[in-house]
């Protein structure tokens, strides 16, 4: 089942564990209220990314292209949880 539960895919980034955790990072910071515009953005746009490039990643054929991609959505990943940890509210962009 792909994340946007639509039924069964056949893609391969829908099968990743990293693609759901970072399809679940984008709707999270979605939700996060966040007053500062420019983290807001700097928050939505590296959590999209970092998804954008797991999926990008699956799609490659070679280890060396996977590992080059899949080590930019890492660190966009890292910029998103950054960007958040910033405004003050990483608790309860972890749901605690």
């Amino acid at each position: 089942m792909n994340p946007t539960n639509n039924g069964p895919s056949t893609l391969p980034h829908h099968k990743l564990i990293a693609y759901q955790l970072a399809y679940a990072l984008v709707k999270r910071i979605a939700a996060t209220r966040i007053s500062d515009a420019k983290l807001r953005e700097q928050a939505r746009k590296s959590a999209a990314s970092a998804a954008l490039n797991i999926s990008e990643g699956a799609a490659k054929r070679s280890r060396a292209e996977k590992s080059r991609v899949y080590d930019i959505a890492l660190a966009e990943a890292c910029e998103a949880a950054a960007a958040v940890a910033n405004c003050g509210r990483p608790r309860r962009l972890l749901g605690k």
